[in-house]
């Protein structure tokens, strides 16, 4: 990675230290110049406006495995997550195994099927904040029928072993969902290689977009257990007297899309392909490991279980004590021109691809 001219495609760079991207990547040039390029097209000629789904779609699959008619263009993580929870044709008694605490959009879709007779089982982390297959097949029966985790934990950076997950719920004949944002495009992920059924991500995290942009990955096998909630005018043919939903994934698609937002989404998946994930995923376990060594040399409690290579992530969440100091220090952070996330009174650092060991000695040295 040439992470002299990676930096200069972020201008964010130039004006704090972005360690945030757990929240939201900075705009890199490359999108905002296709951004300016669609505008263009709409003040002169929005008949000849660019489109570009497909390119999106074989980019994806590039970026993640499978074929790119598995995968449906959506809004959000949160939009491809419910559209899979309203579309199984649930029985009373049915239940859906995940962890507590997850992430909103990981949560919510899931706790409201209760009222459609749905048991919704959930799976306390442990000591360490790790959520284990061993923990999750207590749970599971042959009644289960959805197993839904995050491949990354939003609130400590915990990498899911997602493969023995799916084939836990392959066992009993569930469907394995996985809420995708803090690990595509940080971490080396393949829905082939990781046994996903269902990949449901937002683009505007570590896969270099912007929100409004996103995706729901339904492999072939699934995709007959899961029917259409949402249809519009890109889930079927294009016959105004019947709905024929096409034999793929798009059956899941409804209308417009924020089309300027998918076109420049566009650089930022090329941007990654160019990059490689696993180049990507080198370095943010280089800036991690940094940023552990300083803030336990400090004495801080680290909240990111790290026991584990395959269980990191590009998250660090640690505490420098009681809510009170841990608001200070992030307002100090805040006027020292270093962006990180206060969340559940605790201290999140997410690096990106365009950071460097200088961002987190900056960061250090606060501490």
């Amino acid at each position: 990675m040439d992470i002299v001219n990676l930096r200069k495609l972020f201008p964010v760079t130039e004006s704090c230290v972005y360690l945030n991207n757990a929240a939201e990547a900075p705009l890199n040039e490359r999108s905002r110049i296709r951004l300016n390029e669609y505008f263009s097209h709409m003040s002169l000629s929005p008949q000849d406006k660019p489109g570009g789904r497909s390119r999106i779609r074989q980019k994806l699959s590039t970026l993640l495995g499978g074929a790119p008619d598995e995968y449906a263009l959506v809004t959000s993580t949160g939009v491809g997550l419910s559209l899979v929870a309203a579309g199984v044709d649930w029985l009373p008694g049915d239940n859906v195994v995940l962890p507590l605490d997850e992430h909103w959009n990981n949560t919510y879709p899931w706790l409201n099927l209760a009222r459609r007779g749905v048991e919704i089982r959930g799976v306390e982390p442990d000591a360490n904040l790790r959520i284990t297959p061993e923990s999750l097949a207590r749970h599971i029966d042959d009644r289960t029928r959805v197993v839904a985790v995050a491949a990354v934990r939003f609130n400590s950076g915990f990498r899911a072993d997602l493969k023995s997950i799916g084939h836990l719920a392959h066992r009993h004949g569930a469907i394995f969902v996985v809420d995708g944002i803090q690990a595509a495009g940080a971490v080396p992920m393949n829905v082939i290689d990781d046994d996903i059924d269902v990949l449901a991500c937002g683009g505007f995290k570590w896969l270099q977009g912007l929100p409004g942009t996103g995706f729901v990955y339904v492999n072939r096998r699934v995709q007959p257990m899961i029917n259409p909630v949402m249809p519009g005018m890109f889930a079927g043919e294009n016959d105004l007297r019947e709905l024929k939903f096409w034999p793929d994934a798009r059956r899941y698609e409804t209308g417009s899309l924020a089309y300027p937002l998918f076109y420049a989404w566009e650089a930022g998946l090329e941007l990654l392909v160019e990059t490689g994930v696993p180049n990507i995923h080198k370095r943010l376990a280089s800036l991690t490991d940094q940023l552990v060594a300083g803030i336990t040399a400090k004495g801080l409690e680290l909240l990111t279980p790290i026991s584990s290579a395959s269980e990191r992530s590009g998250i660090v969440v640690f505490s420098a004590g009681t809510p009170d100091v841990n608001e200070t220090l992030y307002a100090k952070f805040k006027q020292e021109g270093i962006i990180v996330t206060l969340r559940a009174n605790a201290l999140r650092v997410s690096p990106g691809l365009f950071n460097d060991s200088n961002d987190i000695d900056a960061l250090l040295n606060v501490l």
